[in-house]
Parts: C-alpha cells; structure tokens; sequence
C-alpha cells in the first residue's frame, strides 16, 4: 500500500508541473490575444474601406482588366493560414480538413500557398502542388508579409497557372468562437457591382488606376485575413490551455482524493495489525 500512496503523489507532482506549464500558456496567449485584438480593430475599417473603394471604381469600368478577367476554372489556387505552432486545440486541424474534404480525390485542380509551418507539413505529407510557403508570421504578420503573398498569387493568375485565387482562413468573431472561412479573391464578382448614374473620370486611365487599385485590395484582403487567423490562433490557444490546465486540477483532486483513500487504508490495516499482535499476546 506505500507503495500506491508513493505512486499516486509521484502522479500528482508530474500532472501539476504539467499544469504550472499550461497555465503559463495561457497567461501568454492571453496577452498575444489582446495584443492581435488591438491590430485587428485597427485593420478592419482600413480593408473595408479598400474594398468598399475598389467596388466604387469598378462599378464604373466597363474596360476588362486580366486580374478582373472570368474565365474557366481549372486550377484553383488557394492561400491556406494556419499557424506554426500547435498546442491551440482544433484550429489548425480544422483549416486543414476544409481543403483536404473537397479536393482529396482531385488534387490536380489545386495549388496551395500555404502560411505556417502546421499546413505546409499537412499538405506535404498529402502530395498536394505547394507554389509558396510562408512561415514564422502567422503570430505577428505584417503588411509586406501580405504584399509577398499578394504578389505571388497575383503573378499566378496573371500568367493564367491557376484561373482563380481563394484565401482560407480562420475568421475572429470572440474569444471562445472562430469560424473557418474561405473567399474569393479573384475573380470575384463582390467587387464588380452595378454601374450607377454617377460619372467618374480617371486620371490617367482606368487601367492604371485598377493597375494600383487591385493589388491593394488583395494586399489588404490578405493582410486582413491573416490578422483575423492570428487572433483566432491566440483565442483558441488560450482556450486549449484553460482547459488543460481546469483537466489537471480536475486529475489533482481526484488523484488527492486516491492518496487520502490509500493512506487511510494502510493506516486502518496498520491498526489492525497492531490490535491483533496485541490479542495475540494475552
């Protein structure tokens, strides 16, 4: 009987070291978190405000543009975040299933650039066509790390590789609720609207003002969705951690309750031991 009651306080002191460590996770998730939320408010008017522009400016051209240009869709390419650590209970594993459940059985219609090193490694093993990989900014991204991306994915469609481009990512909509999200980027009719009565003039061109225009929106699109998947990375991290850390209180009293159990046993046995070599005795 020692010996359980040794076993269980030897189970006890690892489970706890465990939880000091998940409960320093979530410490630092947390400020991540709050930290990501910060340049999230401060991102989201600014995308919205490009693409609510570049919607104004299309609406009023009737000139085709190639990165506007509609045409077959053979091979798709699509921007897939995730992050590069794990430990944030499903959020990588549910970005992954999104991709691998509709193109399994046909991966030759799909390219994938892919940001963070727990998709790359997914999508590796599974054979898919990687054409771009980012890693090391799924927790803290930046503007020219969209402007990469951007570039290359437009540099893709432009040279007609791939006939639309598509974003997946992890949307942020509160601290314990994340959805996976795909969109369009290009083409997209989102962004094509209806002529109004109202007249524009460009100076110098249409052209060149879509020549500027969509890849800003893209760079923005982008950089938008890799905010939104950074904040959604520290929420679900915090979230995983939080529930480790509850699980191993949960295994601290139950495993306190054994010990307790185990040591009253073996001094009831040590009682009777003694009370019988006593009898014995007379």
């Amino acid at each position: 009987m020692a010996e359980s009651t040794r076993d269980i306080k030897r189970r006890m002191r690892g489970i706890n070291n465990t939880k000091q460590i998940t409960k320093a996770m979530e410490l630092v998730s947390s400020a991540k978190m709050r930290k990501a939320r910060i340049s999230l408010e401060k991102t989201r008017p600014y995308y919205e405000t490009v693409l609510s522009n570049i919607h104004d400016v299309i609406s009023h051209v009737k000139a085709g543009h190639p990165l506007l240009e509609s045409r077959e869709v053979k091979k798709s390419l699509y921007i897939v975040v995730t992050a590069d650590r794990g430990l944030a209970g499903g959020y990588n594993a549910n970005i992954n299933r999104l991709i691998h459940s509709k193109f399994k059985d046909k991966k030759d219609s799909i390219s994938l650039i892919t940001v963070g090193s727990k998709g790359r490694d997914f999508f590796k093993r599974r054979g898919y066509d990687i054409v771009g990989e980012f890693v090391g900014i799924s927790e803290e991204p930046y503007f020219s790390d969209a402007k990469e991306i951007g570039e290359l994915a437009t540099e893709l469609f432009i040279k007609k590789e791939v006939d639309e481009i598509n974003i997946v990512f992890t949307k942020f909509v509160s601290t314990i609720s994340y959805v996976p999200t795909t969109i369009r980027l290009l083409p997209t009719d989102e962004i094509m609207g209806d002529s109004s009565n109202q007249i524009i003039e460009f100076e110098p061109s249409p052209d060149k003002v879509l020549d500027y225009l969509i890849p800003k929106y893209m760079e923005s699109s982008i950089y938008g969705a890799l905010i939104e998947a950074s904040c959604s990375e520290q929420a679900a991290r915090r979230t995983a951690m939080q529930s480790a850390t509850d699980n191993a209180e949960e295994m601290i009293e139950e495993l306190n309750m054994s010990y307790n159990r185990a040591r009253q046993t073996a001094i009831t046995m040590e009682l009777s031991e003694i009370v019988a070599g006593a009898e014995a005795l007379k």
